[in-house]
């Protein structure tokens, strides 16, 4: 994994050690003699969530480098408002003091290679230039904590390369953070070991702190053979800050938060946006015509077909992440062949997919988020680990647990007692966990998207019965408020032995109140039904069984509904 993050970095030129990509929402600006003019707003300028501009090599320290010394440092040339202006609440802060003193101690010994930094420095000394500078910080509303660079005679410095080479040098200066020469866990080369690995960005959200780290060994006992700190998973330098890049740019720009964690995914070689399965699965298209499945199953016949001659070859890797404290959590890692990946997408949609309940067309290709969201009450109830284990079920085509059924089921029973409209994703995952159980023990699947009269389960039927003797006493008697479903559902659902026998004798009066053309519909209805059911009525049902009665009752709800104008015409 870590091999393949630093993989990633490298083609994709992402920043090496002492660099990193930082958003920078203000710019001071100034002319080109370094005379303050003007505060300005980068980004998406307005917007109260503007992060502003992505530089994409920011000078960048290492909390051991911050930390070396025991002097209060600073960043070079992209810091916080209130060190670099001595501006906010926290300006007289003794601490912040000294790293506005730091910055431009900096600025002074790089203006030596690059001379507009001096101006810079000189800018930041100067008492008359420095009350313009925090007059325009404050009428701009901007906060201390929000970082700020310089652009000077319409040039950014912290674009320029030309302090690279002071740079390096300088960060050569400070007190090493490098073990013993041991061979590279991600290269595979003889290098020194950084004792510290460097911290992850953009997983606050998911439980992580300010700076969590992926490989770290901060107490005795996590250590082993008297190594020392993270020699204990030697990664040289070069190799810890290029999966530290990939994996900010990754979860910066290519993420998805799924309840307490994040998903990452890249692939080996770079595809087109409306050819990525997971966005698919993430976001499905609402156009009826370009279902997710069809796109899918078109993308599988130009790869076998040849047309798609790059995308055989291709590999995706998926990465689940959330934060414990100063740790980042390794929730799941998945990586496979690319078509393989479309097939299992495929399978996730057509496994899933269901009557509209509406009738007479399928139902939408739901959300992933919408999937799991049927399962609880509010997203927020979802744990984190069973959106990892779903995540995996639905990318590696692998069996929902029962778990999943439950809550599924639960939530539709709570749904057809209240009369609440079907939810189609909990439907259709009821419906997948029965398609790919039967998959799993190579099994022809009998639950179809549509209502299927040969279903071999009584349980299944049970569900169609409850359903038509409904239909039955809403047109003998209209809308009688708690009917029959309302009230012997649940019942009927778990011991239907003792509850149908009885609703269908209750049925024969409900027949004597209808035209006899309408009567005799309804009649046949219940003879096919029974037919199916013989003699084998089941006096309890499993959970799984409770699943199939709710998926049958909902099948021949909607049949009946997308039949409704030839009972109508009975009814005239």
């Amino acid at each position: 994994m870590l091999e393949l993050l630093a993989d990633y970095a490298r083609k994709n030129k992402l920043p090496g050690p002492g660099f990193k990509a930082k958003a920078v929402r203000w710019a001071i600006v100034c002319d080109a003699k370094g005379r303050f003019s003007e505060v300005v707003e980068l980004g998406d300028a307005g917007q109260p969530r503007n992060k502003g501009r992505v530089f994409p090599q920011c000078p960048d320290l290492s909390a051991a480098e911050m930390n070396a010394g025991g002097v209060a440092k600073s960043h070079f040339l992209v810091d916080a408002a209130e060190v670099v202006a001595l501006y906010g609440d926290n300006a007289t802060d003794d601490k912040i003091k000294n790293k506005h003193d730091y910055f431009i101690s900096r600025l002074h010994d790089a203006g030596k290679v690059m001379p507009v930094l001096e101006k810079l420095a000189r800018l930041l000394e100067s008492d008359v230039q420095m009350k313009k500078l925090r007059l325009r910080l404050e009428s701009s509303r901007v906060k201390g904590s929000e970082k700020v660079t310089f652009q000077i005679g319409g040039v950014f410095p912290v674009e320029s390369e030309d302090w690279h080479g002071w740079w390096q040098q300088y960060r050569a200066s400070l007190a090493s953070d490098a073990g013993r020469e041991m061979v590279c866990l991600i290269s595979g080369r003889v290098a020194p070991a950084v004792l510290t690995q460097p911290s992850i960005d953009g997983l606050r959200d998911v439980g992580g702190s300010m700076g969590p780290v992926l490989v770290g060994f901060d107490k005795d006992a996590f250590g082993s053979y008297g190594l020392k700190q993270s020699e204990n998973a030697a990664v040289s330098e070069g190799s810890a800050y290029q999966y530290r890049a990939a994996l900010n740019e990754l979860i910066a720009n290519h993420s998805r938060r799924l309840a307490g964690a994040k998903v990452v995914h890249w692939f080996k070689t770079k595809v087109k946006a409306e050819e990525d399965p997971l966005a698919w699965l993430e976001e499905p298209p609402e156009a009826e015509e370009r279902r997710a499945q069809n796109l899918a199953r078109e993308l599988l016949e130009s790869i076998a077909s040849g047309k798609r001659p790059g995308l055989p070859d291709n590999h995706y890797y998926a990465l689940t992440l959330s934060g414990a404290g100063g740790r980042v959590m390794v929730r799941d890692w998945m990586e496979g062949p690319f078509p393989e990946l479309v097939a299992n997408i495929e399978a996730w949609f057509e496994d899933l997919s269901v009557v509209h309940r509406e009738g007479g067309r399928l139902a939408p290709d739901p959300k992933f988020m919408a999937v799991l969201g049927a399962t609880v009450r509010e997203l927020d109830d979802l744990p984190p680990p069973f959106v990892a284990t779903m995540w995996r079920v639905a990318v590696r085509s692998e069996q929902i647990p029962q778990t999943a059924l439950a809550q599924a089921f639960a939530r539709t029973k709570v749904d057809i007692i209240k009369d609440e409209p079907f939810n189609h994703a909990r439907m259709g995952l009821m419906k997948a966990y029965f398609v790919r159980r039967a998959r799993a023990v190579k099994k022809e699947e009998d639950m179809k998207p549509y209502l299927n009269e040969e279903h071999p389960s009584p349980a299944y039927h049970c569900g169609r019965l409850m359903a038509v003797l409904a239909k039955l006493q809403q047109a003998a008697l209209g809308d009688v408020g708690a009917g029959v479903v309302q009230r012997y559902y649940a019942a009927a659902s778990s011991t239907p032995a003792l509850v149908l026998g009885r609703l269908v004798r209750g049925g024969q009066f409900h027949l004597n109140k209808l035209d006899p053309g309408l009567a005799h519909w309804y009649e046949e209805k219940l003879g096919s039904i029974s037919v199916r059911l013989g003699d084998g009525v089941p006096q309890t049902l499993t959970l799984e069984e409770q699943s199939l009665f709710a998926l049958g009752y909902y099948q021949q709800w909607v049949d009946l509904r997308t039949k409704k104008s030839d009972v109508s015409k009975k009814e005239a």
